[in-house]
């Protein structure tokens, strides 16, 4: 266990990020398969948007890189097109 008190705040500061972490991730990820499986494109256009935000605040708390967002991006809004 840690001996000192800045340790164990930090112990306790990275538990609690860990799970928002997982929250945002787990539910990008949520959100991304729900589009792909989306058949009616007006629920998808709908949708885009909101899941196009989630990957770019996944991109902006350096949880996944960039380049990773705007492909998936990209994927998913080709996707949208598509139906």
């Amino acid at each position: 266990m840690a001996n000192h008190q800045s340790s164990v705040k930090r112990i306790r500061q990275s538990a609690k990020k860990r799970i928002q972490n997982k929250y945002y991730s787990k539910s990008t990820r949520n959100a991304i398969k729900t589009l792909r499986n989306t058949k009616k494109k007006e629920t998808a256009t709908e949708f885009l948007p909101k899941v196009t935000s989630m990957l770019d605040k996944l991109a902006k708390r350096n949880q996944i890189h960039k380049n990773k967002a705007a492909n998936l991006k990209s994927e998913l809004t080709r996707h949208v097109n598509s139906l």
